[in-house]
């Protein structure tokens, strides 16, 4: 069987082009950054953004400076027979929840591949470090919502509204809120110089870390930080080589964390 060269040509350059485009699809099968209102202008591979997408960013609205807590980007509405995103801060450290489908790039987190609804809905958890200075920071995020045939006909996406953060140097934290049995005191003597004690209790063994700050969230001294058994526990805090002003001490544990103020006068 003869074939024409101008049809094996053309049957060769379509292959080229399929093959080319089948590429370029599983190539970004596992997410972009840089496609938030951040930095981006959203997920452009899958057409317009869409108002049948929907997709929030839930999490604490307040949280200590320096403090780790998690948040759910969830994506609803379109076809949705898989979803992905793209998350970013204006400040601040996200990293990945393991196994949430999440991957990080720089201090961007994409999917790893797209996800697959439960309950008509795809969720991707992730955490963000607060920095360690006092004001707002944003949390940014985009939507996918795709019908998985192998191109972007049909797909649909949209923007999260962006998510402001406060980030506090204290934090009063409601009694009803606390682990049973947690407690952490006002050091005593407050105002004090040079010397004070930090009293704490725990309801269970935990990794506990103590730590002073300045005024302006610069760590200056870790008074603890291992393994401590359950228990009431003192700790005390030199502060000879500092200057007077206010200090923040902040417990954290494995699920709780706690800051309070003190008053160095010389």
């Amino acid at each position: 069987m003869k074939i024409h060269a101008k049809t094996l040509l053309t049957f060769l350059l379509g292959s080229v082009l399929t093959l080319g485009y089948a590429l370029y699809v599983q190539g970004n099968s596992g997410g972009r950054t840089g496609a938030t209102q951040l930095n981006g202008s959203g997920c452009t591979c899958h057409g317009a953004a869409s108002s049948a997408v929907s997709v929030t960013i839930t999490g604490p609205d307040t949280v200590l400076i320096g403090s780790t807590n998690t948040y759910t980007v969830t994506i609803t509405g379109g076809p949705l027979v898989r979803g992905g995103t793209n998350i970013a801060t204006s400040s601040g450290t996200l990293d990945v929840v393991q196994g949430s489908g999440l991957r990080k790039v720089g201090n961007e987190l994409t999917h790893s591949v797209p996800k697959a609804p439960a309950n008509n809905a795809v969720t991707f958890d992730f955490t963000f470090t607060a920095p360690n200075t006092a004001g707002n920071a944003i949390l940014y995020a985009n939507g996918n919502s795709v019908n998985f045939n192998g191109n972007s006909t049909g797909d649909a996406w949209n923007f999260a509204p962006n998510k402001t953060v406060v980030v506090s140097a204290t934090s009063t934290v409601p009694l009803q809120n606390r682990p049973a049995g947690f407690e952490l005191a006002q050091n005593f003597p407050n105002p004090f110089n040079p010397s004070t004690t930090i009293q704490f209790t725990l309801p269970q063994d935990d990794v506990v870390r103590l730590r002073v700050f300045d005024a302006s969230g610069r760590e200056v001294q870790t008074l603890l930080n291992g393994r401590t058994s359950r228990g009431t526990h003192t700790v005390s805090f030199n502060a000879t080589n500092l200057a007077s002003g206010v200090y923040l001490y902040r417990l954290e544990t494995s699920a709780f964390s706690e800051t309070k103020k003190m008053l160095l006068i010389k």
